[in-house]
């Protein structure tokens, strides 16, 4: 059976965005693991993979996915609030406060710099 392992986004602003990732993502405890050839960054935790900010493959300008998303889980409710409240200080977007998605559920929604749309989450 295979398991999501990573995620990645596009940007057009490669420098800003990787200031805004290095910050936002230290509050999970996910550091910078290398340079993309891109000009992008790679981050992961615990010696593995996690999320990437790139320059599309194609050369083309980046564009946010309609309808796509991508999600950090944490252990608690306090994190999702703090991941959120990061972002939106670094220059990100609400797209929904942190609250009750469902039963047990704690969700928040928010945009990066280019239009990315990025979830923080627990369970319980």
């Amino acid at each position: 059976m295979g398991v999501m392992t990573y995620c990645t986004v596009g940007s057009n602003r490669l420098d800003e965005a990787k200031v805004f990732y290095d910050a936002l993502l230290a509050v999970a405890g996910i550091t910078p693991l290398f340079e993309h050839p891109s000009g992008g960054r790679v981050y992961g935790k615990d010696g593995a993979l996690n999320f990437a900010v790139l320059g599309p493959f194609d050369g083309r300008p980046a564009t946010v996915g309609n309808g796509s998303m991508n999600a950090f889980q944490f252990d608690s409710r306090a994190e999702v609030d703090a991941f959120h409240a990061k972002a939106l200080a670094l220059g990100g977007t609400d797209e929904g406060a942190p609250g009750v998605r469902g039963p047990d559920w704690w969700f928040s929604y928010f945009r990066d710099l280019d239009g990315n749309k990025l979830c923080a989450f627990c369970m319980g």
